[in-house]
């Protein structure tokens, strides 16, 4: 559809996008099918070499609440942390998030100096008052969901390509002693693509904190989720807050939750010393291990970071063609309407769709009256408020891609029909 249509041309082709009666659901960042069959080889790896781990442990049984030893190296060397400060998890790094927060609310962290053999902690985060997480925006849902759930109040800062505004975020810190924490996805931010740049780490690591027990939830989701040659990186966190003399401020999250089974993967939780001897005191009465049988498939699947890397340049073939076909369809549909942008992500599950103030919601419902469904509008805010209306997340990981293409066609149209309703300019 050329940018000179009129409006009887708009709409004739958003009712006859509304007539295909899709059944398309484009909500979530999920794999595709053919994704999960390239891990299909986990089973292999159970079947072939049994249940017992390299020291003769048998994996069907209780025990190493902290995870398998070679589970736990794997994630050392993915995330280059030495194996003793890494907790090997269940299938869901947002699991491990949920009970970093859950914790921290009951039992409080550690502070200051180690007491003796114990540690100094401060006092339950709950104790002290309504707390508050900083939570960049755009962002990651899920996130903001726990937030909401465990009552922690949400403050929005903007975020940017080369990640949050640190000067809105250097003066919350520095001057609210209840801001207790702050969401981080370094790189190949959900849903913005954005990847944080070094000075914005080494900001994050050094900054004064008016809460001694401030810590960053640091995401790293797609840290080995590349769409292009180049495979982008960011500094290493944990170093840069101990040499900032803050050891204990972040708690590393990660999985192989879009490497192997979305389902059914491997997660990781990597900190300091003493926040690892934190988490295992506190989850010793949670659980009495996890799944070590899972553990022990992805050890024997994945194997190491050259292994993982071949996986991933599978998994790319398979999704750079769709963000290839979003771009496509919105630089021919959306080029010229004026207030319209989106990026092109280089790693990670989404694209970001800017629409002029006003539209993103009645977008998703036109998309939503024909058959296709999108995150809501709102959803990568705090509280599902974008006070601008302007914000939608495409996820075109699912579907095949012809189907997304298709999608992405209807995305287009439904916000032209969205702007007409409106009464402005679609030239």
């Amino acid at each position: 559809m050329s940018m000179n249509l009129d409006v009887a041309s708009v709409d004739l082709n958003y009712e006859r996008f509304r007539q295909l009666r899709m059944r398309l659901d484009m909500s979530r960042g999920k794999p595709s099918p053919e994704q999960l069959d390239l891990s299909q080889g986990l089973f292999d790896a159970a079947l072939d070499e049994g249940y017992r781990a390299r020291d003769g442990f048998d994996c069907r049984n209780y025990g190493l609440a902290s995870g398998l030893p070679e589970a736990r190296e794997l994630g050392a060397e993915l995330l280059e942390v030495p194996a003793a400060q890494v907790i090997a998890g269940g299938n869901s790094s947002l699991e491990l998030m949920h009970d970093a927060l859950a914790f921290a609310l009951l039992h409080g962290v550690p502070v200051g100096e180690a007491k003796g053999q114990g540690e100094g902690r401060s006092a339950p985060w709950r104790a002290q008052g309504a707390i508050a997480f900083l939570c960049p925006s755009p962002g990651y849902d899920r996130h903001f969901a726990i937030c909401e759930a465990l009552g922690v109040r949400m403050i929005a800062v903007p975020m940017r390509e080369d990640g949050p505004d640190m000067d809105a975020v250097e003066a919350l810190v520095r001057e609210d002693a209840s801001v207790k924490g702050m969401w981080c996805m370094p790189l190949y931010s959900n849903p913005t693509g954005a990847i944080y740049a070094d000075e914005v780490v080494r900001r994050l690591a050094a900054m004064p904190a008016a809460a001694p027990d401030f810590r960053l939830f640091w995401d790293d989701a797609y840290r080995f989720h590349h769409l292009t040659d180049e495979r982008h990186a960011t500094p290493d966190v944990i170093e840069a807050c101990a040499a900032a003399g803050h050891a204990e401020r972040v708690l590393m999250f990660a999985s192989l939750s879009k490497v192997t089974f979305a389902g059914g993967a491997l997660a990781w939780l990597a900190a300091s010393p003493r926040n690892v001897a934190w988490w295992q005191r506190c989850a010793a009465v949670r659980t009495i291990g996890p799944d070590k049988l899972n553990q022990l498939r992805h050890v024997r699947f994945v194997r190491d970071r050259a292994a993982l890397e071949a996986l991933m340049a599978r998994h790319r073939a398979l999704l750079a063609p769709k963000f290839a076909a979003v771009d496509e369809v919105f630089r021919a549909r959306l080029a010229h309407v004026p207030q319209v942008r989106w990026n092109v992500p280089r790693g990670g599950y989404f694209t970001s769709l800017y629409a002029p103030p006003g539209c993103a919601r009645r977008t998703v419902e036109l998309a939503g009256e024909a058959g296709l469904v999108l995150t809501p509008a709102g959803a990568a805010f705090p509280y599902g408020v974008d006070s601008e209306d302007s914000h939608l997340r495409i996820a075109p990981s699912f579907p095949a891609l012809e189907e997304v293409r298709l999608a992405a066609e209807g995305i287009a149209v439904s916000l032209l029909r969205a702007l007409e309703e409106r009464g402005m300019s679609v030239r």
